[in-house]
């Protein structure tokens, strides 16, 4: 597939575009319980919503899922789980806190900094490095519950957060075990494009664009935020849109996984930041950590994966999820191969 097939996704990601940032979108941690998730709350698990603060004073907002039997005098394994790129908590990455937890797990999914219900301004900022902080702030969250044993606390993280969480446990030691689902490097792609197929020149012209952009979000006192998912569901996908932005449509604004708090695309200049931050550089120092990498057979962000998983050190399994897209592990009970992530993390973090 060609650079400029990748489609409407990755131009929201790495081009210039118009839109206006909705405040229906700036919602930070409601104080109600009311549920609000793509998925049913399970009659096996207790739902807790929690926050708590990363190291640059950022509130993260979560949703916690501990075992319906939950026994606070017990120790227990904890999981942090981070949201595929422009999701919230409440899509994907709840399916999977709140799956692990009827297994066992007490789990957090959480919404990104500057993003979902979390703090931080302004909205909609993308950043490799305080993305993969916020996944060591939930161990800093739950290593410090008293219920939760410090020295078995993984992490999952799914399509672009699956590289935030092997960034964050290339330094933070605590991460005992990682399991990623359907991986994106986007430091890769937003540097080097499609499969690595931006030249030298595409690849100026776009900082020279987006140095542009610097200079009028100053003037404009706000960042340029291309125009993201509806926000409403819709019926149909539209027509003429490429096969993976055909893809991406049909969960982020299709009732599959539509949520009104999912927009999508990130702030113009975002895309700077992971120009300049390579995310797998040191994922060989992982080890002797155990990486758990899961992919879909026909997932086209196949390369990612396979990729990492050859340069990660042992000891490391990938698992192919027979017949599944990119989106698939997203959502996909009957996909998802959660008896292998119980089993991975059961003997990890023993």
């Amino acid at each position: 597939m060609k650079n400029t097939h990748f489609g409407t996704w990755l131009k929201a990601t790495t081009l210039l575009a118009l839109g206006l940032m909705l405040a229906g979108n700036l919602a930070h941690a409601e104080d109600t319980m009311n549920w609000d998730k793509t998925f049913t709350l399970s009659d096996k698990v207790i739902h807790q919503k929690v926050s708590y603060p990363n190291r640059y004073g950022i509130t993260i907002s979560a949703d916690m899922y501990r075992p319906k039997d939950f026994d606070a005098s017990r120790k227990y394994a904890a999981l942090v789980v981070g949201t595929p790129y422009g999701g919230v908590k409440e899509q994907g990455a709840g399916i999977y806190a709140q799956t692990m937890a009827e297994r066992g797990f007490v789990a957090i999914a959480f919404d990104e900094s500057f993003n979902g219900e979390s703090g931080g301004e302004p909205r909609h900022i993308s950043s490799p490095e305080i993305f993969s902080e916020d996944f060591s702030a939930g161990v800093d969250f739950l290593g410090t519950r008293p219920y939760v044993d410090r020295n078995r606390i993984g992490v999952i993280g799914i399509c672009g957060s699956g590289a935030f969480s092997l960034k964050a446990a290339q330094v933070d030691h605590r991460i005992k075990a990682v399991a990623t689902a359907s991986m994106y490097d986007m430091s890769r792609v937003i540097r080097n494009g499609w499969q690595d197929s931006m030249t030298d020149e595409q690849r100026s012209k776009m900082l020279d664009q987006l140095g542009e952009q610097r200079w009028k979000d100053f003037e404009n006192g706000a960042p340029l935020l291309p125009e993201g998912f509806p926000s409403k569901p819709t019926d149909s996908i539209p027509a003429g849109l490429d096969p993976i932005s055909s893809e991406f449509w049909e969960y982020y604004a299709m009732p599959r996984g539509h949520h009104p708090r999912s927009h999508g695309p990130f702030t113009a200049t975002s895309n700077l930041a992971f120009m300049n931050f390579p995310l797998l550089n040191s994922i060989d120092t992982i080890s002797p950590r155990p990486i758990l990498f899961i992919m879909g057979e026909k997932a086209h962000s196949r390369y990612f994966t396979e990729d990492a998983y050859r340069m990660a050190a042992e000891p490391k399994e990938l698992v192919i999820v027979p017949g599944a897209r990119h989106i698939d592990l997203y959502d996909r009970m009957d996909m998802i191969p959660f008896d292998t992530l119980e089993n991975f993390f059961t003997k990890a973090l023993k």
